[in-house]
């Protein structure tokens, strides 16, 4: 493949993979006045890991201390972060609370740093986040529990970060269907209480599947694409604009309204991880 068409491609790949992310979020809110926020996490986890292990066949792996080791770190932190993110967006705007689990990736970016130039994106990222937190008059409150899950969401989705390296090297391309077994074992004392049998009509079946595949089985596939073909540093960059995208998909597919004040923030935290981003990336190319 041409390089043009190949950075042209693997864009299009990572641009496609954010708006299913975003797209099945939108969908999962459909479902929570129906089987609650942690019963639709349990059947997003449930459904995304039945199709991704047909996908990779799990079963012919052997399942051994080296799978545990590297399955239930990922699993964990994986169902936490999607149960957090879930209870999250119950209360709080999709792209408000994108924005603020985007600081768990960002810490994780600035751990061990030693550089004056991490510290001013650490400061705009923090700024971004006073932006976002419910400090200011009535109208622009956000909810306090809702940002309060959505930063838990955060820091598991840096321990996910950490986990899923190590799982991806023991595993290889079979490590998320584990993970998200694991991660729905966690999620099931909490999802079942949620939904009746009667609950379960074709539309929600069809629905959870959507999820699943929106949230789960096709960004993996696309994210998968790209990352053999784009530098980190394009990847991470192109990939913070997640928080806008939601906001947007929240806009038109929920009708969440945000204040000028919460786009500012948004902003900020976007600004903050590709420059981040960025930073690393042309360190790591200069020469020592």
């Amino acid at each position: 493949m041409p390089p043009n068409t190949t950075a042209f491609s693997s864009l299009l790949a990572v641009i496609l993979a954010m708006l299913s992310i975003t797209l099945g979020a939108s969908l999962a809110k459909s479902l929570f006045p129906l089987i609650g926020a942690a019963g639709t996490t349990l059947f997003r986890l449930g459904c995304a890991a039945l199709l991704l292990s047909l996908v990779f066949r799990i079963w012919r792996m052997p399942f051994d201390r080296r799978t545990l080791l590297g399955a239930i770190p990922y699993g964990l932190s994986l169902g936490a972060m999607n149960l957090l993110f879930y209870l999250a967006i119950e209360r709080i705007p999709l792209g408000v609370a994108l924005a603020i689990e985007f600081i768990g990736p960002l810490t994780v970016a600035l751990l061990g740093s030693r550089h004056r130039a991490d510290f001013l994106w650490l400061a705009l990222a923090i700024v971004g986040l006073l932006l976002l937190l419910p400090l200011r008059t009535a109208e622009q409150t956000l909810d306090p529990l809702g940002a309060a899950l959505a930063l838990g969401a955060g820091v598991f989705w840096g321990l996910y970060m950490l986990t899923g390296k190590r799982a991806g090297a023991l595993l290889g391309a079979q490590a998320p269907a584990l993970g998200m077994w694991v991660g729905a074992l966690l999620v099931l004392p909490f999802g079942l209480g949620g939904a009746s049998e009667a609950t379960f009509t074709l539309p929600v079946v069809l629905t959870i599947v959507g999820v699943g595949l929106l949230s789960s089985a096709i960004p993996y596939s696309l994210e998968m694409f790209a990352l053999r073909r784009l530098p980190l540093k394009s990847y991470g960059i192109l990939t913070s604009g997640e928080p806008a995208m939601g906001a947007l998909m929240g806009l038109l597919l929920l009708g969440e309204q945000l204040p000028p004040a919460q786009w500012l923030g948004i902003a900020a935290i976007i600004v903050a991880s590709m420059g981040t981003t960025w930073q690393g990336g042309r360190r790591r190319t200069e020469p020592a």
